[in-house]
């Protein structure tokens, strides 16, 4: 038009367009993965035992990530001297399918979808929904040797069974113990008021779980935390929003106060990243709905984007694939 003149091409602004995780491409056919990332949603929150609404924190994740979107240039942090993200296949596969009020069959698909993401040799990050969804994602590494499972979290999860439910936010990490292929637990966070017994800690400790509070975690410091995870064994790592502070993410359903700070976990997940293979992740219990300001799904989506970063480029350092 005359008198005016246009940028060539898209913006693509964080705002427009469809809102996949960092605006990264959408792939729907899960036999076609090709990527060192993907991206899979678990709107699950059926195994939650008091407030609801984690199956909206997949979306609401997605929606926040597109704040950062900067294209494929990458991201520099003049702090490490390290362009993050640069360089690195990133797909987003949409939700596995949730069946309501069926929680075995809801698992079920989940776990297909993490299993399609291994066997296309990407890394799984999946996106809850409630503390339950780590159960498929664990059962999906049957058969891939030894795992450590290291988990942030304001609550042990580790209930045997609770009103005849094992299945449930409670009992993950329970769940994995289990499992003969997770060689053990590194439990982070825990505190105060909880609903677990003395004879859950036993259990736990029994069952080959370190764990430590966020008092215990500030006097160690993130380099001796870190010193704690075994080497030598790829990590899974689990991620409850609630294992941070509520004065930054109230969004969620199980709120605790005396939590962890933004740069207190990401220096334990830096030095996680630098020094272990890390074979996959999920992020659980987003609340949209008890956060109006959104900073719960903003803290997450940073937070993944930046381990996702650093995972892709330590592991590029030491010469292996993301997995």
């Amino acid at each position: 038009m005359a008198g005016h003149s246009y940028e060539t091409g898209r913006l693509d602004l964080p705002f427009v367009g469809i809102a996949t995780f960092g605006k990264r491409p959408y792939q729907p056919d899960w036999s076609r993965i090709d990527a060192d990332v993907a991206i899979l949603g678990a709107p699950f929150d059926f195994g939650t035992q008091w407030r609801a609404g984690a199956r909206f924190g997949p979306r609401s994740i997605r929606d926040a990530s597109t704040l950062f979107s900067f294209g494929h240039a990458g991201a520099y942090d003049h702090e490490d001297d390290i362009t993050y993200l640069d360089d690195i296949r990133i797909v987003d596969l949409g939700d596995a399918d949730i069946v309501h009020t069926d929680t075995i069959k809801s698992h079920t698909n989940i776990e297909y979808g993490v299993r399609c993401i291994l066997e296309a040799g990407a890394l799984p990050v999946v996106l809850g929904g409630d503390h339950s969804v780590n159960i498929p994602c664990i059962a999906a590494f049957e058969g891939r040797g030894p795992l450590h499972v290291v988990q942030i979290d304001a609550h042990l999860d580790f209930v045997d069974e609770r009103h005849g439910v094992r299945f449930g936010h409670g009992s993950p990490m329970r769940r994995a113990a289990e499992r003969s292929w997770v060689s053990g637990l590194t439990q982070i966070g825990i505190r105060n008021v909880s609903s677990t017994a003395k004879d859950g800690y036993e259990a736990a400790r029994a069952m080959g779980s370190d764990i430590l509070s966020v008092r215990r975690a500030r006097k160690l410091g993130a380099e001796a935390m870190v010193a704690r995870v075994p080497v030598g064994v790829p990590l899974y790592i689990t991620i409850d929003i609630d294992g941070f502070d509520p004065s930054i993410a109230p969004g969620t359903g199980t709120p605790s106060h005396g939590g962890f700070l933004y740069y207190e976990v990401l220096e334990l997940l830096d030095g996680l990243a630098r020094g272990h293979n890390i074979e996959g992740i999920d992020l659980v219990e987003v609340a949209p709905d008890y956060d109006h300001t959104g900073t719960t799904s903003i803290l997450a989506a940073q937070l993944l984007l930046n381990l996702i970063g650093r995972v892709h480029y330590h592991a590029r350092r030491r010469g292996n694939e993301v997995l």
